[in-house]
């Protein structure tokens, strides 16, 4: 088998609004806007992608004119960020179309702060850490 220890990962979601999802992640969360570009005849409409460029994964964010976005309270990103959450950064995710919500499960809310995006995504920022 071959080892996939260095192997990227890429999560997409869809989106109602473009402009909305990419603010919240670019300006709320501080992400880079790797790229963005429209598929004319495509099923999608529409495309952008979002990350750390030094992180072993980035998320595609797709406008879809057949699919749209169906969260659960359990579709969690969870980032790990081993250390207390800056206030200061809630308040840049709010600020971008972001909402703080209680998390369905207590651990979330004990070890972390839970944010839906703009269009009910969840995204757990933990005060824990990986290991």
């Amino acid at each position: 088998m071959r080892n996939l220890d260095g192997a990227h990962m890429r999560l997409a979601r869809p989106t109602r609004d473009m402009d909305a999802a990419v603010r919240f992640w670019v300006d709320g969360l501080g992400m880079t806007l790797q790229g963005r570009k429209l598929e004319d005849g495509a099923p999608y409409a529409e495309l952008a992608f979002v990350g750390w460029p030094e992180a072993a994964w980035h998320l595609e964010i797709v406008k879809d004119a057949v699919v749209s976005p169906n969260p659960t309270e359990e579709d969690l990103l969870v980032l790990y960020l081993a250390g207390p959450i800056d206030e200061a950064l809630i308040g840049r995710i709010k600020a971008a179309g972001g909402a703080a919500v209680e998390a369905r499960n207590p651990y979330w809310n004990e070890h972390g702060v839970t944010v839906e995006d703009p269009d009910g995504y969840r995204l757990v920022l933990s005060t824990r850490d990986w290991s």
